[in-house]
């Protein structure tokens, strides 16, 4: 398949829809990757049993998918699919292959092209709730499709529908299914966060307490004092939202700029959020029963991290620093545990006590104990061919995943597999 398409073109071949079918999806497992940073969104991979260190070349290659279209998307996988969006053409597409041999299954158009100087294309990663996947479009289109044969149930524009204002790059935050509810965040005067009905796309609240504009980070959902709560980071802000209702149960100052888009991380009742261009990280610890916030730091400048994220391993943070280095991070203090000058800026997972790290200019990939110990690096290998279609100011931007013993990374169109299981 060539990666221009035109804009009519609607999807794989009839084959693979009436085999899809007829099999079905398989049942999402407790090694799935259904969402954004997977289902606790804390990027921690369930598997086990992964090499502790690579061979000189990296890891084996087990396929390489050359279609998955233009733009920043991140991938989720559930019952042995592979979901991830692509630009094709002058059209946005949620697309789905075989997670274990990169094959297309699908294709469904999802909305106009998003153009940026940064790229073009979608950003964001689908969410997996059963038999359904939910996608938004880098200019805000979000549809709700079956996840056997892409058909779309139903679609909401954010902009036309709900009254958000398309941010400066684009729709980039993935939403979050709490129970019989989607929480997306279009932003705006009638609510920055809204709840739809995941079933049918009805609005069941929005959060008019908030009327901040959409940037680009996640939402999260934590519990405390035995009630749920979700946590989201806007620009000036973050808090916490009741998800039965979306009134604001709580609220931290934040003094982003530009650009704030690392999801927030949550531990044993203290919230997490940082974000680059110069703005560092802040923390907050919310009362027994939830209801309160108490600010534990604010203006550190630690962790500046822009888009490459944050993990929590055992109390310490691990991520790449604006102008600075790779880091450690104590969190419950805010403090400087070490810092590594030696691999570029990017994206970080954690899987079986190891990071995996990815370099977004070079392609290089590392991977790295997760230890306050300090940098101490198992393997190395790049990635190999790198998109030549990638926007000259775009990086690989896309975060790795490891579930069920592979690798995933990407460049633009350039979908890459690897085997990471040990005992071969």
């Amino acid at each position: 398949m060539s990666l221009f398409r035109s804009s009519n073109w609607v999807g794989a071949s009839s084959v693979f829809a009436v085999l899809a079918l007829a099999g079905g999806l398989a049942k999402a497992s407790a090694s799935d990757w259904p969402e954004w940073r997977g289902p606790n969104r804390d990027d921690h991979s369930p598997d086990k049993g992964l090499l502790k260190e690579w061979p000189a070349d990296g890891p084996k290659q087990r396929w390489l998918y050359k279609d998955a279209g233009l733009g920043y998307a991140g991938y989720s996988i559930a019952g042995g699919t592979l979901f991830t969006m692509g630009l094709r053409g002058d059209r946005e597409f949620l697309i789905a292959l075989d997670a274990d041999k990169g094959v297309e299954k699908w294709a469904t158009p999802v909305g106009e092209k998003y153009e940026n100087g940064w790229g073009d294309g979608p950003r964001m990663t689908p969410t997996v709730d059963g038999n359904r996947v939910y996608a938004v479009g880098g200019r805000g289109t979000v549809i709700c499709a079956n996840t056997t044969d892409g058909s779309v149930t139903w679609s909401k524009s954010f902009v036309k529908d709900l009254g958000g204002n398309l941010p400066g790059w684009g729709y980039t935050a993935s939403p979050l299914v709490v129970g019989n509810k989607l929480l997306c965040t279009p932003g705006g005067e009638q609510g920055a966060v809204a709840a739809l009905d995941k079933l049918t796309g009805a609005v069941v609240w929005r959060s008019t307490e908030l009327k901040d504009v959409a940037h680009y980070s996640s939402p999260i959902l934590i519990e405390r004092g035995g009630k749920k709560q979700v946590v989201q980071l806007f620009e000036k802000r973050y808090c916490g939202l009741d998800p039965a209702t979306g009134a604001v149960i709580w609220k931290m100052d934040f003094p982003g700029q530009t650009a704030v888009i690392p999801t927030p991380i949550y531990s044993d009742g203290q919230i997490y959020v940082t974000a680059g261009y110069g703005v560092g990280c802040a923390s907050a610890k919310l009362s027994e029963d939830g209801t309160q916030a108490t600010q534990v730091y604010a203006g550190n400048k630690v962790m500046k991290n822009h888009h490459g994220g944050v993990v929590l391993v055992d109390g310490y943070l691990y991520g790449h620093s604006d102008g600075y280095a790779w880091v450690c991070q104590n969190m419950a203090t805010g403090a400087e545990v070490w810092g590594h000058r030696g691999f570029g800026k990017g994206a970080v997972h954690f899987a079986d006590g190891m990071l995996y790290c990815l370099d977004e200019r070079s392609g290089a990939v590392a991977l790295v104990e997760a230890s306050p110990k300090g940098w101490n690096e198992k393997g190395r290998f790049t990635l190999s061919p790198l998109s030549t279609h990638r926007n000259p100011q775009g990086g690989i931007w896309p975060h790795p995943v490891v579930v069920n013993g592979n690798l995933y990374l990407r460049d633009q169109e350039n979908l890459f597999c690897f085997d990471v299981k040990a005992g071969k």
